[in-house]
């Protein structure tokens, strides 16, 4: 029986197999050399804001942040914020984090959960605010794990639960949030032996769920 059929089948083979690599390196490629001017952008942004450049800041971020990119949304909600080259704008700042934390953003899910629990640019929602730092603290954010344990102090959105209070607390402590290894103290001033045993617990069993992704 003649090989020339399967022969002529493994070339064939050989060459979409090739084909297929070949177009993987090419979309690697093109992937790559758009990724890095974007990078470079931010970073330029990034080096101008510590200098207080705001206005360079703003000019390499505001391109960014209109494409997409999530962390420049969030330095531009964090300048509106707070006023930063730009007349302060609290729903201007929602508008940019809300951007960004619908990206996964755990540092801008947790400043928007922040102008929820203040009512900036936005009516006070304290159930809103527990949502979005309920997000990122899953997350493992530290600052958002710190404004959880709060949130559960106060009862604020939530049922006051001085053990979810703690817990939250002591994740965000592990982390050096000042605030919190202050909420740690103050905590174990309050709560009886038993509850802190139970709090310590429950943030030992606890694992991040990691970085939200985005279809």
């Amino acid at each position: 029986m003649s090989q020339e059929p399967s022969r002529e089948i493994r070339a064939k083979k050989g060459e979409f197999m090739k084909k297929i690599l070949f177009l993987k390196i090419v979309f690697f490629v093109v992937m790559v050399v758009g990724v890095l001017p974007s990078w470079a952008n931010f970073l330029a942004g990034e080096d101008a804001y510590l200098r207080e450049d705001y206005e360079r800041a703003l000019e390499e971020w505001q391109p960014l942040a209109k494409s997409g990119n999530a962390e420049a949304q969030n330095m531009l909600g964090y300048m509106y914020r707070y006023g930063q080259g730009v007349p302060q704008d609290f729903e201007q700042a929602r508008l940019w984090y809300r951007l960004a934390a619908d990206q996964g953003h755990a540092r801008a899910q947790n400043n928007l959960g922040a102008m929820y629990r203040q009512g900036l640019g936005v009516p006070q929602n304290f159930e809103e605010a527990l949502r979005w730092f309920r997000r990122a603290a899953e997350q493992g954010n530290g600052g958002a794990q710190n404004h959880l344990g709060l949130m559960y102090f106060e009862g604020e959105g939530t049922q006051k639960d001085v053990i979810q209070a703690y817990k939250w607390a002591y994740l965000s402590a592990q982390q050096g949030v000042e605030q919190a290894m202050l909420a740690v103290d103050f905590l174990e001033k309050e709560l009886r032996p038993d509850q802190i045993q139970e709090a310590k617990r429950l943030a030992r069993e606890w694992t991040p769920k990691g970085e939200e992704v985005t279809l």
